[in-house]
């Protein structure tokens, strides 16, 4: 990780633990009931939607009850074998049924022949639960429902001149048709609390290359295809969980064999004002046919979120 990046971690890990002993005191002065239970509020997945780590969950974020509110605030980190992804964001629940996320993205390079370069991204999410109530209701066959939106507006690539292209300065140029984009989709959450499983489907209806990263659409396809993600965990405690996800992604970019990401993940919850997610992730290739680096791109997800 570049010195910017480190700096921005430690400015960002200094503002949530200033923000934990705020929250902390939520009840008492903005009158969250946080009346949820542990490990209900999901946690802020890597595009700051509730969640888990890749895949956005039916959970509202926050711990407010159907006539409260919570929020949260996260910092995440993916360091893989020749990429750095930094995310850090916000965001709201009201009423146990909307939500609205802001999260960053910064991309680093920091490996192989393109050791150097750098992506923004910025992504604006909104989120619904339609029906059901997975921890409630164990009496039912129906799941928690919810639709979403995320909306992706990439920055634009930076310090191209130190690989030697000075004037790459957009996806666009590497082939994706646009450089913002939205994704739309459906998750269906269910807790089974007698066997301490938790099972999580999502379709997502996108364009997006590398969650945005590359832009949206390609020279191979620029249209939206449906991409199938779940989650399958296990509950060790009412704040220790552990399990594995799937996200497929779509194959739009002639300079990118993507492929689809998976991890396998533990999340704590030692209060109800901080969570830690830790896995072990696999994003697939990435760039390979320009890098010539055709490995998986692997390594750690550390995601640290404080709220109430």
């Amino acid at each position: 990780m570049t010195n910017s990046p480190r700096r921005l971690v430690r400015v960002a890990v200094f503002v949530l633990l200033s923000a934990a002993s705020a929250a902390h005191a939520a009840t008492d002065w903005i009158g969250a009931d946080q009346g949820k239970l542990h490990l209900t509020a999901g946690f802020s997945d890597v595009e700051g939607a509730g969640g888990a780590g890749l895949v956005p969950l039916a959970f509202v974020t926050g711990y407010g009850s159907s006539d409260s509110w919570g929020a949260n605030a996260h910092v995440t980190t993916v360091h893989l074998n020749d990429f750095q992804l930094g995310a850090y964001g916000v965001g709201i629940g009201a009423l146990d049924r909307f939500e609205l996320s802001y999260t960053r993205h910064e991309l680093n390079v920091t490996g192989g022949p393109l050791d150097g370069l750098g992506v923004d991204q910025d992504i604006i999410g909104l989120k619904v639960k339609l029906l059901g109530d997975t921890l409630y209701k164990q009496d039912s066959w129906l799941p928690q429902l919810a639709v979403g939106a995320q909306y992706k507006k990439n920055k634009g690539i930076k310090d191209a001149a130190a690989v030697g292209l000075p004037g790459l300065t957009s996806p666009t140029q590497l082939g994706a048709d646009d450089d913002e984009g939205t994704d739309y989709y459906l998750s269906a959450t269910k807790i089974f609390l007698g066997q301490s499983f938790v099972v999580n489907a999502t379709l997502r209806y996108t364009k997006a290359n590398q969650f945005g990263l590359l832009g949206f659409g390609g020279d191979r396809e620029d249209g939206y295809s449906l991409e199938p993600e779940a989650v399958l965990a296990y509950l060790f405690s009412r704040k220790l969980a552990g399990g594995v996800e799937y996200r497929s992604k779509p194959e739009n970019l002639s300079v990118d064999t993507e492929d689809p990401a998976w991890d396998a993940f533990v999340a704590w919850t030692p209060t109800r004002n901080i969570s830690l997610v830790a896995a072990y992730v696999n994003l697939g290739s990435i760039l390979g046919p320009v890098t010539g680096e055709t490995s998986d791109q692997k390594g750690a997800y550390l995601s640290f979120q404080v709220g109430f």
